[in-house]
């Protein structure tokens, strides 16, 4: 059978069984399926990371499934948590083997990848001058460029040799494991694998504890309680970033039902920590603490950040970086015994090293290419567009026009994040103007190619992407908000890139001016737009 036909079969199968669990009645479901060529599957000593990425795109939920899940009223609940571990045993681990990692543990809304970024960074600063930790992991979610940058070791994403060796290692497992009794069964078939991000987060700790990792950093995909990370039952530490609203079906509709969930993530026995919230949040988040007897810490922006060189330097990141040395002290403290933090002294070096270096792609992050000047920065909710937009007119040190590439893919609500957007950049201006052009892009990688492998997405309605329905809507919303804008609907980050450059030729005439180009909304987005500005895997 060749590795195309595997594919499809993967795929029709969970998604024939995931509806018969939804109607009951699978005989009535009409699908249409495209064969998409994919390369020969190699032996397994040959199955490379091409090959391992194809095998993880089966693992998607197809739109049609999402679809009829939603309209259904199906929400994730306790049994997600339960078949993880499941899953988890099935690669010959247990809950309690992921003690060895010392977790800690990250949800929130906004800056959740930003405080992880950061307590990765602090730790890999003293992994330099004092060799501890010996090994430190970081997991996180979406991946920008490759999907292999979702889990690293020592700050680098795995490499692609590793990707497929421990991708397989754990595919291979899942298809031989044994089933323990028949409820197990009738709740994991033999042979079933966990769905496209609860795989790589089942993944992630086979790599961890195989490569030696004494801190792992894991930052929670959507929510918490019932997310595939928190099956960690003693982490080191939990973190509770800035909360607001987002993914509103999954979590709620309301800032202290979202709170609920993240809230999920702490334990008994393991300190937490969280930033100001809204007061419905915090009080949340106090309840829930005092339900699972956790000693939950609120944090101010910590006063010894004064003089550390956060960037951007607003206050929103000075709460992310307070929330990360509360983490990274408590980790070191775990694996270190001599590690004494010290509230009432400066920060130590590393600390003030590894928040001033940090790396995290396609945040708040500047490229000049010619008389371009590209601001890339990943916003997926309506105050992190608002924070987007005023970083970007705090950037602008030139004259030159302003252009917006944006896109949020498969979300009706994504409508109301314009009217911020839009508003924050005109009231900047002295003389009220806002973005001259504005480009609406699907999420589609390439003009001619489509998609890159990495950023191939199921879970989206195709009808939508080829009709740009989405884009469509967002144009017709923009041209209302400012009349005077050029609004423009391309389909793919190829073209709306290509279009924004063709503005650098016909409208920059001086050496002094450039064109100002806002590239925000989703991290597919802006994950493709870094591989076309850069030509290569950004990481």
């Amino acid at each position: 059978m060749r590795h195309g036909q595997v594919q499809v079969k993967l795929l029709l199968s969970n998604t024939l069984t995931t509806l018969s669990r939804i109607h009951h009645r699978p005989q009535h479901l009409h699908l249409t399926l495209t064969l998409i060529p994919t390369r020969k599957m190699a032996s397994k000593s040959g199955r490379t990371y091409a090959d391992a990425i194809d095998a993880l795109n089966t693992l998607q939920t197809p739109f049609a499934v999402i679809e009829a899940r939603r309209k259904a009223g199906i929400h994730p609940n306790a049994g997600a948590i339960e078949k993880m571990r499941i899953y988890l045993s099935r690669i010959g681990y247990s809950s309690q083997d992921l003690d060895r990692l010392n977790v800690v543990h990250v949800a929130g809304t906004k800056g959740k990848g930003s405080t992880c970024a950061f307590v990765d960074s602090i730790l890999a600063q003293y992994q330099k001058s004092r060799n501890v930790p010996r090994r430190i992991g970081l997991f996180t979610s979406p991946h920008l460029i490759a999907v292999r940058e979702r889990i690293r070791i020592d700050s680098q994403p795995i490499s692609e040799e590793l990707f497929a060796r421990y991708f397989f290692e754990v595919w291979d497992r899942l298809e031989t494991a044994k089933v323990d009794g028949e409820s197990e069964a009738e709740l994991v078939p033999q042979g079933t694998k966990p769905i496209y991000a609860r795989y790589l987060t089942l993944m992630s700790y086979h790599v961890f504890l195989s490569e030696g990792v004494d801190v792992a950093v894991y930052e929670t995909g959507i929510g918490g309680e019932f997310d595939a990370t928190n099956i960690v039952e003693r982490p080191v530490a939990s973190g509770i970033s800035t909360l607001g609203i987002d993914h509103v079906y999954v979590l709620g509709d309301t800032v202290d039902k979202i709170a609920w969930h993240k809230a999920g993530i702490m334990k008994p026995g393991s300190p937490a920590f969280t930033i100001d919230q809204v007061p419905s949040a915090t009080q949340v988040l106090k309840d829930r603490a005092a339900e699972k007897g956790v000693d939950l810490k609120i944090l101010d922006i910590d006063p010894r950040l004064k003089g550390v060189n956060i960037r951007p330097d607003a206050n929103f990141q000075k709460k992310n970086a307070s929330l990360a040395i509360a983490l990274a002290e408590t980790a070191l403290s775990k694996v270190n015994p001599s590690f004494k933090p010290d509230h009432e002294a400066p920060l130590p070096k590393e600390f003030v090293d590894g928040l001033e270096q940090v790396v995290w792609r396609g945040r708040c992050e500047v490229k000049e290419e010619g008389k371009m000047l590209w601001h890339v920065d990943g916003a997926h909710t309506v105050d992190s567009l608002k924070m987007a937009a005023r970083w970007f007119v705090g950037e602008l040190k030139r004259p030159g026009p302003k252009v917006l590439i944006f896109n949020q893919q498969g979300r009706s609500e994504a409508i109301d994040f314009l009217d911020g957007l839009c508003n924050t950049v005109k009231n900047a201006d002295q003389n009220g103007v806002g973005f001259q052009h504005v480009i609406f892009c699907t999420n589609v990688t390439y003009a001619e190619t489509g998609y890159k492998r990495d950023f191939v997405n199921h879970q989206h309605d195709p009808k939508e992407i080829a009709n740009m329905t989405m884009q469509r809507a967002f144009a017709e919303r923009w041209s209302a908000l400012d009349p005077t804008a050029n609004v423009s609907v391309v389909p793919s980050i190829e073209e709306a890139i290509n279009k924004a450059r063709s503005l650098a030729e016909t409208k920059i005439k001086g050496d002094d001016e450039k064109v100002h180009a806002l590239i925000t909304g989703s991290l597919h987005l802006v994950g493709g737009a870094l591989q076309i500005l850069e030509g290569a895997d950004a990481l």
